[in-house]
């Protein structure tokens, strides 16, 4: 059973090339697992917030504003609770990579404090004793400044958030949230993205989930994984113990597409059939089992429909079915053995960006819905794959092969203004492969996977070639994320 294979393949649409090869290995019956329930976190007002835009993100250039964030600070008894501090680190942790993610913000050094968080109260004076004073933030630049305790009872977090407009001396965000003490992640992500919406007029992303295949599970199994945003808490939703790939999510966030080589009972034989499963209930259903490859799955925006690839004797196609694998329809046909792949159907339900080697080379394509209206909008490189649209229908990322490697690149929905965003190379000096690309929910950042460390790991880049970072930092590999534009 030859899993190499696919440990070497470069994009997507390479994979799709290879995967006549792995469609001759065994594989098992897919089997069920269910989510852990997601417990809610609640919030609620407790003061009057300003409707303002502070952060204008449609500007081209906007200055990174200077933001202050201490600790969260412990308002419970005198005697802490053991787990305090590490929560007041979870919490910080993660309201600083959620807000250092969107590149808005610059952050105080805490050694340039004039005052100390943890003797003053989260309020300003003189309207609270003890308060803290603007006149301490706005002497070193501060212009936005966070303040937020909590206390844990009975396995209950209860966090008071608020957000300032140092210079204004006005609040923009007060907030009380709580939820169990194991959620002290979700807590922080929801207090984020309040922050965020406070200041841009736009909602934050730190609720959002990805979904990846990984082999993170060990062996030389691929099985597909729901994690955080930020690529933490991850949960596997499929034991299939063989080669699950290609995950995309349903429109409302609530059901995961994806292939997996299963073992037909009847039949005896294997096949790349299609299964969707529903996050919050475990239920999984075959979609398309028809001979030969069913792949690439993309929901319509509705979530009435899902565009794939099904490859009947050797010629990949793209066709529709019914969410529930009914009324199959054909979309793309010929030239005779062209291969049409990785169908995106843009945002407002009426393109399909696909790749196809219809002119000689795997390059971008566009269409409109029903096939018709086909054109080439890439022709630089040897092949180009994986389109993800962003949230606006305006832009295409893509994988491109130039000279001999693949890199990330951003480009107008008719072609136009292509920019590369990665350069990055191995640490043997040669260029790493950087690919499979898809949009946050803003519309701002970039994911997508890079060998730069020899394993295939999870980065994310903003639209413009600014602010990368690296999300998974293991020795697994990890292939097509896929975020959701919805908030859980």
């Amino acid at each position: 059973m030859n899993f190499n294979i696919f440990n070497s393949l470069g994009s997507a649409a390479h994979s799709f090339y290879c995967i006549l090869e792995l469609f001759r290995t065994k594989c098992q019956r897919p089997a069920l697992i269910a989510l852990s329930t997601i417990v809610s976190v609640a919030a609620l007002p407790i003061a009057g917030q300003a409707a303002d835009v502070y952060i204008n993100v449609g500007e081209a250039n906007f200055k990174k504003s200077l933001m202050a964030l201490p600790e969260c600070k412990y308002l419970g008894a005198a005697e802490k609770p053991s787990s305090a501090k590490s929560i007041s680190l979870d919490l910080s942790s993660t309201l600083l990579n959620d807000l250092d993610s969107t590149g808005y913000f610059q952050f105080v050094k805490q050694d340039a404090y004039l005052e100390d968080p943890e003797k003053v109260g989260l309020k300003p004076a003189p309207g609270e004793s003890n308060g803290f004073k603007y006149e301490n933030w706005s002497k070193i630049g501060t212009e936005f400044l966070i303040r937020c305790g909590f206390s844990v009872i009975k396995g209950q977090i209860t966090l008071k958030a608020f957000l300032y407009d140092v210079k204004k001396a006005k609040s923009i965000v007060a907030k009380e949230y709580s939820g169990p003490e194991d959620k002290v992640r979700k807590v922080a992500h929801t207090f984020a993205n309040d922050v965020v919406e406070g200041l841009t007029g736009k909602p934050g992303y730190f609720l959002t989930r990805i979904v990846v295949g990984s082999d993170r599970g060990g062996n030389s199994w691929k099985e597909i994984y729901i994690m955080d945003w930020d690529a933490k808490n991850p949960k596997q939703i499929t034991r299939h113990k063989s080669i699950a790939l290609s995950p995309n999510w349903s429109p409302e966030g609530k059901k995961v597409a994806y292939t997996a080589y299963v073992v037909h009972t009847k039949s005896k034989k294997r096949n790349a059939d299609l299964f969707t499963y529903e996050i919050f209930t475990g239920k999984r259903e075959l979609i398309s089992s028809r001979p030969g490859i069913n792949s690439g799955a993309a929901f319509s925006p509705d979530g009435k429909h899902i565009f794939m690839t099904i490859s009947q004797a050797g010629s990949p196609d793209i066709f529709r079915v019914g969410s529930s694998g009914d009324g199959l329809k054909q979309i793309t046909k010929g030239p005779a053995g062209a291969m049409y792949v990785e169908p995106a159907v843009s945002p407002d339900g009426k393109k399909i960006a696909f790749s196809s080697d219809r002119s000689g080379k795997p390059m971008v394509y566009t269409m409109d819905i029903d096939g018709t209206n086909m054109k080439r909008i890439t022709f630089a490189g040897k092949y180009n794959a994986s389109p993800s649209w962003s949230p606006d229908g305006k832009k295409i990322a893509f994988a491109g092969f130039d000279k001999d490697h693949f890199d990330v690149f951003v480009m107008n929905a008719d072609g136009t203004n292509m920019v590369r965003l990665t350069t990055e190379k191995k640490i043997n000096g040669k260029m790493s492969n950087n690919e499979d690309p898809a949009f946050s929910p803003d519309g701002r950042q970039v994911m997508f996977v890079s060998d730069r460390t020899k394993n295939k790991q999870i980065y994310l880049i903003n639209a413009d070639g600014t602010n990368e970072r690296r999300l998974t930092v293991d020795k697994h590999n990890y292939f097509k994320p896929k975020w959701s534009w919805v908030n859980d």
